[in-house]
This record gives structure tokens, C-alpha cells and sequence, in this order.
């Protein structure tokens, strides 16, 4: 009775709360620059080096499957880390978390603060885009001593780095993921078996089908009751949604479709469209609460704060219903030899992902001289050294970019 006991009270410990989950994704949402990919660094080094909520293996598995999937991929994972932890209010906690600090940010620019300017804002701008650079390092060589410990996977990893490097497709990243699990399951399955990553989520598979029904009756329904007539706020929330559910790869992606379906029906300028792209690009927190900008400014009914929620969740609310639809057949699905085999070779090509996106966009779009690589490799030793954390680390990098461009 009692080794039960105690059993049961460390796996209550092992849980939290959605306040707990609520205050560690606010603190990543006002300090997460640098895109989905450095979002992903940004979270194994909270959750998987620093509190342990999970470890190497199940965190590279959940960011996998969530670039298989349509929608943000960073904000998947960071919905999944909260369900896990504090099941649906802990999902909910984390997403809302994580997006409320860059939304209500691009609200208020929308209402008409003035962007960053100058030497000062253009300095601290690139700072903040430096830190991204050691994040990701920092991401690429701890998961690759982890998941790349031999000669097959090591090259799974370059093979899908080179794929996305000279690859110019929107659907190279699925297609490098799906061909190191091709490649995993004929070439990883000498590699011992590694169950410790399990974590189940608690998530039905009735809950999950229904999310995938609810999924696809919106996105074949909405157009039809907006054929017939529906309010323009109904119409807003189909183009949100469209956008949030037909795109893979998240970030940079939606744009297009986000442009198509705004400025072309002319519910607002190319003008305006560039500038609120523009201060997204100088926020933390994902690309997708672009929305919230796109639903303040819109010349049709609803705009301003109502606009900018329904924004909000209609371009999340794809995302979040596939990966619900989803996790618990893949809980079980990678319980299965073949698919711990495959899943070897998807973590690995995950590896070789974000190698290619240490490259490109993340170095050729910051580092240009040799004191943005002495700021890049300062906050890559003071990651992985000192352990310093990473919002200490944006603090420094912030100021370091001030300096640059004072000296300039």
C-alpha cells in the first residue's frame, strides 16, 4: 500500500497546473524572437533541459508530428506541452500564454503606435534577431548529440538539411521529414529501442475524431454559408480559417494566403498589409498573431478588438483541432517498433531541419559583420556553458545590437 502511494503521489507531482503552465508561457511569449524554429530552442532548453517536463526523444517525436501538420508549428508544441501538463485548460493556458503578449503588441500598433526607429530601434531590432542565432545553435547541438549519435542518422540529418537548403518549395520540410522516416525505418532499426519518451496525452480517440469532424465541417461549411449570404463577420472568420488550415510549414507561409485573401478583396491596402507584416517581424511570440493585426484594421465589421480576437481564433483554430485529432493515435502509433524505427529517422531529418534553418534564414539575415557574430557566439556560450537563461540572454544581445549601431 504503501510503494502505491507513493507511486501515485510523484506522478501528482509530476503535474501541474494551468496557472503554472499560464506564467512560464507568458515569460516565453515576451521573449521568444526569432521565429517557429527558434521558438522550438526556446522551449527544449525551458522544458526539456530545465524543468524536465519531457525528455530529448518524446520532445523531438511531438516536434515531428507537428511539422507534419497544417498550422504554427511552435504553437502546436507549445499547446501540446501545456495539455500534457495540465491537460485541456493546460493547452489552453500555454496557447494563450504564448500568444497574448505579440497580440495585444501588434493591437496597439495597429491602433497607431509609432514603429521603432531610428539607430536606437533599428539596433535593438537586430539585437533581438542575433539571439535567435544562439537559440537555434544551441538547439541544433544539443539534439544532435542526442539524436544523431551514429553514422545513419547523423546523415539522415545532412540529407534533409541539403533538401532545404537548395530546395525553394513549400512543402520541401514535409518532404524532407517524411523522407528520413523512409529512411529510419530501413536504417535505424538497429538502434536500441527507447520507450522512456512516452507521454501520454489525454487526449480520447472519440475527443480526437471529433476535433478532426469539427475540423473539416468548418472548413468545407464555412464557404458554404458565406455562398449563401452570411454576415461579414462570418467571412472574416472563413478567410482566417482557410489560411490557418491550408498551410503547412507555418510562419512565412501564411502570408500569402493571408494576402490573398485581405488585400485582394480589398478589405484592406497592400500598404497597410506590409506595415503590420513589418512589426510582426519585431515581436516575440509566433507570426500567426499577425491575425490580430489583420482584425483591428479591416474596413469591414467586425474590426478593432472584437476584429482582433475573432482573428485570433480562427487561424489558430485549425491547428489546434488537427493536432488534437491526431495525438492520440500517435501515442500509440509510436509505441510500435517500425514506428520508433521511423520516428528515428524523423527526428533525425528534425535535426538536419533546423541545421538548415541555423543557415538560412537565421544567419544570412543577421549576421553580417564581426560583432554580430561576437553577440550571436556570446549568447551561444552563455546558453550552453552558463546556462544563463534566455531571457537574460535577450536582454544582453538587446543592448549588445543597441551598441553596434551607436558605434556605426
Amino acid at each position: 500500500m504503501t510503494v502505491v502511494t507513493q507511486s501515485a503521489e510523484a506522478q501528482e507531482r509530476q503535474l501541474g497546473s494551468p496557472l503554472e503552465v499560464l506564467l512560464v508561457f507568458l515569460r516565453l511569449g515576451v521573449s521568444c524572437f526569432g521565429g517557429p524554429i527558434a521558438h522550438i530552442g526556446y522551449f527544449r532548453d525551458e522544458f526539456v533541459i530545465r524543468r524536465r517536463w519531457l525528455d530529448e526523444h518524446a520532445y523531438a517525436d511531438l516536434v515531428g508530428l507537428c511539422q507534419f501538420l497544417p498550422g504554427p508549428a511552435s504553437s502546436q508544441v507549445g499547446f501540446s506541452l501545456g495539455l500534457m501538463r495540465a491537460g485541456y485548460l493546460g493547452g489552453l493556458a500555454a496557447w494563450t500564454g504564448f500568444t497574448l503578449p505579440s497580440a495585444a503588441a501588434l493591437v496597439v500598433f495597429a491602433y497607431g503606435a509609432s514603429a521603432l526607429a531610428g539607430p536606437i530601434g533599428t539596433g535593438l531590432l537586430h539585437g533581438l534577431k542575433l539571439v535567435a542565432v544562439a537559440i537555434v545553435a544551441q538547439a541544433v547541438w544539443g539534439m544532435a548529440r542526442t539524436l544523431c549519435p551514429d553514422r545513419q542518422r547523423a546523415s539522415i540529418a545532412v540529407v534533409a538539411a541539403l533538401i532545404i537548403l537548395f530546395s525553394t518549395s513549400s512543402v520541401a520540410q514535409i518532404g524532407a521529414i517524411a523522407l528520413g522516416g523512409a529512411a529510419g525505418l530501413f536504417l535505424c532499426r538497429a538502434a536500441p529501442g527507447n520507450l522512456s519518451g512516452h507521454v501520454a496525452m489525454p487526449v480520447s480517440r472519440w475527443v480526437g475524431l471529433a476535433a478532426l469532424a469539427i475540423f473539416f465541417l468548418l472548413l468545407i461549411g464555412l464557404p458554404v454559408l458565406r455562398g449563401y449570404g452570411a454576415p461579414q463577420g462570418l467571412a472574416l472568420f472563413d478567410a482566417f480559417y482557410r489560411s490557418g488550415a491550408l498551410v503547412f510549414g507555418g510562419g512565412h507561409v501564411v502570408l500569402p494566403l493571408l494576402r490573398e485573401a485581405f488585400v485582394t478583396p480589398g478589405w484592406i491596402s497592400d500598404d497597410s498589409f506590409l506595415a503590420g507584416y513589418g512589426a510582426a517581424q519585431a515581436v516575440p511570440g509566433p507570426l500567426f498573431t499577425f491575425a490580430a493585426y489583420l482584425g483591428s484594421v479591416v474596413n469591414v465589421s467586425p474590426h478593432g478588438i472584437l476584429g482582433a480576437v475573432l482573428g485570433l481564433i480562427g487561424i489558430f483554430l485549425p491547428g489546434i483541432l488537427v493536432l488534437l485529432g491526431t495525438l492520440p493515435f500517435w501515442d500509440a502509433f509510436r509505441t510500435r517498433p517500425a514506428a520508433q524505427a521511423t520516428m528515428r529517422g524523423v527526428n533525425a531529418a528534425v535535426v538536419g531541419l533546423l541545421g538548415a534553418a541555423l543557415y538560412n534564414p537565421v544567419w544570412t539575415t543577421s549576421v553580417k559583420a564581426p560583432g554580430d557574430f561576437g553577440i550571436a557566439l556570446t549568447g551561444f556560450v552563455l546558453l550552453t556553458v552558463w546556462r544563463t537563461p534566455p531571457l537574460v540572454v535577450v536582454i544582453i544581445s538587446a543592448v549588445g545590437g543597441i551598441l553596434l549601431a551607436q558605434m556605426a
